[in-house]
């Protein structure tokens, strides 16, 4: 089973993926031809994120643990990265089945017009799977327990996405997608809060600078490429390398900062012919319903406010994951999933660079107490996983306890494991009223709007 699940993780995206989207495509009615170029431009794209990614991490975690080494910033919570994550996510009871079950409960949804949304980005599912998993060992191992934290977590995701799936699809200009990615999905609360809190700054509109307004008022300093070699040389510096080890950094984060946008292109190639294809379906054989492909936020990493944003904030993080009190988590291993902070972020912002900024300091700093405060339930399933499977991934280097960025600092997977470990059944109460609520709002939206269509 492990072997299954760790090739759908690996392989999913690159190779599985393809085939889906090709099937997608016939099914409604494309020819072959443009049906299989669509599936391989998602998996060319999904080859060459992982390449990119790997690129980053591959030739930036030695430096950032030299860092870490250098000026004692070691806290007990060690960034374990998000493949820890998925192998226990994937290694328990809960994840064995996770993905018919919540397939399952898509389906159903959409039926009952509860959701628009088709979770389609089954390389993700492993963030449900994870919060189920959590919870499956915080409550001594209760199946019940860790497939309730899932499904809760699923329903309240999909709402999200259905909510949210307008404005990104104005802001993207990808009609028909949206994002039932509960990473994602956790920061959009910030995002409106926080967007309307500094409205409400008087002259705050001044600093209305999107990606290609900071060109224009710091020249070739304001490239996300140039911005990329700078961060990358300051933290070979910092980690007091040669002088030919910070030039090959520098080099290394300006290409990744040029190769996302280029790469995430593909993506929008072949999933726009799809997306609107579906669109096309729907109005014919359905008159006033909406369909929505629900994808992973891989599209729309490449957005430059995405990239000079991350950029940024990598080194920030690790200054003030140190000088936060009670914070005990140092992000090293996460720090390339800095990028999938702000896909929905950025529709509420509009772009604004000044804004995405603020919004993703501020989350990321809540963040870390989260991950800080589920340290202990990752740690004990963590170990039960490496006990039981011997896998690497979930291994934790002895004096410390186990953390990652990836949904362990989500406001959703906080939630949920708060609700569940603190507050068992007046937990389940209230998760369990608040899905059913969202799920009784998104529905009333949704008949409303086929009414009007209508």
């Amino acid at each position: 089973m492990e072997q299954v699940f760790s090739y759908i993780i690996n392989l999913g995206a690159s190779v599985m993926m393809p085939i889906l989207f090709t099937v997608i495509g016939l099914c409604i009615g494309m020819k072959f031809g443009k049906a299989i170029k669509s599936g391989l431009f998602v998996g060319v794209g999904f080859i060459g994120l992982n390449v990119v990614t790997k690129l980053l991490t591959d030739n930036f975690t030695s430096p950032l643990e030299g860092i870490s080494e250098l000026y004692d910033l070691a806290l007990s919570v060690f960034d374990m990265g998000w493949p820890a994550a998925a192998a226990v996510a994937y290694n328990t009871a809960v994840g064995a089945l996770i993905i018919p079950i919540l397939l399952g409960v898509n389906f159903l949804l959409l039926f009952t017009k509860c959701t628009r949304t088709v979770n389609i980005d089954l390389w993700n599912y492993w963030h449900f799977a994870f919060i189920g998993a959590v919870a499956y060992f915080v409550m001594d191992k209760s199946l019940a327990w860790g497939y309730f934290a899932a499904i809760v977590c699923y329903v309240v995701t999909l709402v999200m996405a259905d909510l949210t799936a307008d404005k990104f699809q104005q802001h993207y200009d990808l009609p028909g997608i949206s994002i039932p990615q509960p990473f994602c999905q956790s920061f959009t609360p910030f995002a409106v809060l926080i967007n309307k809190a500094l409205d409400m700054i008087p002259g705050f509109s001044k600093l209305d600078v999107d990606a290609e307004g900071l060109k224009k008022k710091f020249g070739v300093l304001g490239e996300p490429l140039v911005l990329g070699v700078i961060v990358g040389a300051l933290i070979g510096i910092a980690a007091q390398l040669d002088v030919k080890k910070v030039l090959v950094l520098g080099v290394t984060m300006g290409a990744v900062m040029e190769l996302i946008p280029r790469i995430t292109s593909l993506f929008i190639d072949g999933l726009k012919p799809i997306a609107e294809k579906t669109q096309e379906v729907v109005k014919q054989k359905f008159s006033g319903k909406k369909v929505y492909i629900g994808m992973s936020p891989a599209l729309v990493i490449g957005h430059p406010t995405t990239l000079v944003c991350s950029v940024i904030l990598i080194p920030v993080i690790l200054v003030i994951a140190v000088a936060l009190p009670g914070n005990q988590f140092l992000p090293l291993a996460s720090l390339a999933g800095m990028f999938y902070i702000f896909p929905l972020v950025l529709p509420y912002t509009k772009g604004n660079v000044v804004k995405t900024l603020i919004i993703g300091l501020v989350a990321l700093m809540i963040g870390l107490y989260f991950v800080t405060d589920m340290a202990p339930a990752f740690t004990q399933a963590a170990h039960e996983v490496y006990e039981a499977t011997k896998n690497d991934a979930a291994k934790i280097p002895a004096g410390f306890e186990a953390g990652a960025l990836d949904f362990a600092s989500s406001l959703f997977g906080w939630v949920i494991y708060k609700c569940v470990s603190s507050l068992e059944y007046v937990g389940m109460g209230l998760l369990s009223g608040v899905a059913v609520v969202m799920l009784f709002i998104n529905r009333r939206r949704i008949v409303a709007d086929e009414k009007v269509n209508q």
